[in-house]
């Protein structure tokens, strides 16, 4: 008798402030991630499930980021940084590119929730280095072209991936 094939094991980053504003810009609609953790785990075994998220004190994010969490999440945050000319910063590059380097000698393929272009090489290096098969879901006229091109596969979200 065969042994059944092993299932992948999947890791996801969501990029939240990301997907929080493509999916308001263009549709003016919230992202489902209930439904998107449902379709993640037809795909495999979820060993990392990372959001990324910047830390306010307001209720309604306090209910988000629970609701994640509640769905199989680890929330990470990082503070809201207000800069001297009023512009403001949360960005979490850095911290998700470490998070998929630290896991890609283990997992078997990555989903990134991000239109962001900046993780175009980390993709790049995932495939080459690492044979990661690479999936990214993003807002078609809001994600770069370079990180489309980088994926093994694009998902665009779309009016059946929101709420």
């Amino acid at each position: 008798m065969t042994e059944p094939a092993a299932r992948k094991k999947i890791a996801i980053l969501v990029d939240v402030q990301n997907i929080y504003y493509t999916t308001k810009q263009a549709f003016d609609k919230s992202f489902n991630y209930r439904k998107f953790i449902e379709y993640a785990k037809t795909q495999g075994d979820i060993v990392v499930a990372n959001a990324y998220a910047t830390r306010r004190d307001d209720d309604g994010q306090h209910k988000f980021q629970t609701m994640l969490k509640h769905i199989g999440f680890n929330v990470k945050l990082k503070n809201y940084i207000q800069r001297i000319d009023g512009s403001a910063k949360g960005d979490w590059d850095v911290g998700i590119t470490i998070d998929a380097m630290d896991c890609a000698k283990d997992i078997d393929q990555l989903i990134l929730l991000s239109g962001d272009g900046d993780f175009d090489l980390l993709l790049q290096k995932l495939r080459m280095d690492y044979e990661v098969n690479c999936q990214v879901f993003g807002v078609k006229r809001l994600t770069a072209q370079s990180l489309v091109n980088s994926a093994n596969k694009y998902i665009p979200i779309d009016y059946d991936w929101l709420l």
